[in-house]
């Protein structure tokens, strides 16, 4: 073949390439990730008196306004709302989790969706995705956002943190993280992060771990990929999720409850729940999961009676190891879960799980060492 041949096969070959290359980067342009919006009140739809007034109602705006506030969303992604309720998130159930969580398995399941972000009140917003993030399968990127000041105020927080959550939605790899959330440009896992301001937007952190990256100008960072805890054991299939649906209505869904240890606590609240039938007890304790005399003794007749019991504590940092005790109370520790996160895990593993083995497994996990 004669080098003028050459060259133009060469030419050819280049042309077909950068035709294809042109081709693909004009598809990539014009694919945009779709996108679900699902709203439950809170704050961020919320409204005050005036601009500058601090007292508001929550939960007053709908999913098509927090769209239509924040129309650069569109240029990230197809858009489509769902308002799964208009609450402010204090008021947030259990029978609202589980049709959270079939609303969003259902929109994966029939690819409705390349991903979701949940609007929520903060109160309750770690909550939510903790549970969550213990029962959804599917990784694809799941995102919660709220606002600290409601949509009329003077620096409403809520139209950003809204643009940060579906630009970190579209990112594919975020479904491999868990649950996560943004807000006040940083992302948090749901496992970890806790509201620790009631008023001041950067009201939320990660205590002991930190964020897992930032949203800022659109742009996703990681820091990290890896949250708290394997969140393996709790996945549920659409026929676990239905069965989850079906306990609760039926009235046997497991109930846990939180009691607070304090200086000179009695055990007036824990030998009240104990005697209410309850299921599981998380307990607050002060320091390192310690308590007073009084619930220490109910504890033992919670241990005697069948009713898991969980070491949790008050404290925001540090997490709950297990004592020289423990194995032999048969308790089980939270290790870095909050109080309200080792409630969840104990109701969501007793719908599976009855004996302390199995339990143990499932929170250490959660253990500092992991």
């Amino acid at each position: 073949m004669s080098v003028k041949r050459v060259l133009v096969f060469l030419f050819l070959m280049l042309w077909i390439l950068e035709s294809h290359a042109v081709a693909h980067k004009s598809h990539a342009i014009m694919y945009k990730p779709k996108i679900c919006i699902i709203a439950t009140g809170g704050t961020i739809a919320g409204m005050a008196s005036s601009i500058t007034e601090a007292a508001y109602n929550p939960a007053q705006l709908t999913v098509e306004t927090l769209i239509a506030q924040v129309p650069e969303i569109t240029e990230r992604a197809h858009i489509t709302g769902l308002q799964l309720c208009n609450i402010a998130s204090q008021h947030i159930t259990v029978d609202l989790w589980i049709r959270m969580a079939q609303v969003i398995d259902s929109l994966f399941i029939h690819s409705l969706c390349d991903g979701v972000v949940i609007t929520h009140g903060t109160d309750t917003m770690e909550e939510t995705a903790f549970f969550l993030d213990l029962i959804l399968r599917h990784n694809k990127p799941v995102v919660f956002t709220g606002s600290m000041r409601p949509a009329n105020n003077l620096g409403a927080d809520g139209p950003a943190n809204l643009y940060n959550a579906v630009c970190l939605a579209t990112e594919p790899s975020a479904g491999t993280m868990g649950v996560l959330a943004v807000m006040n440009d940083y992302i948090f896992a749901a496992s970890e992060f806790t509201k620790m301001n009631t008023v001041n937007p950067h009201a939320f952190e990660s205590p002991d771990f930190g964020p897992m990256g930032t949203v800022r100008g659109g742009r996703v960072q990681f820091f990290r990929t890896q949250a708290l805890g394997a969140k393996t054991a709790l996945k549920c299939t659409t026929e676990q999720l239905k069965q989850l649906a079906q306990d609760l209505q039926r009235g046997v869904f497991p109930r846990v409850e939180i009691v607070a240890s304090y200086a000179d606590a009695p055990s007036t609240a824990l030998d009240a729940l104990l005697a209410s039938g309850v299921d599981g007890i998380v307990i607050a304790g002060v320091g390192h999961g310690n308590y007073s005399r009084p619930i220490e003794a109910s504890i033992y007749n919670c241990l005697e009676q069948g009713v898991f019991v969980v070491r949790a504590t008050r404290a925001s940092q540090g997490g709950v190891t297990y004592g020289v005790e423990d194995p032999f109370a048969g308790q089980l520790v939270s290790g870095m879960l909050s109080p309200q996160k080792a409630r969840i895990l104990l109701m969501l593993a007793l719908t599976r799980y009855r004996s302390l083995e199995e339990l143990e497994t499932i929170f250490n996990d959660y253990s500092a060492s992991h």
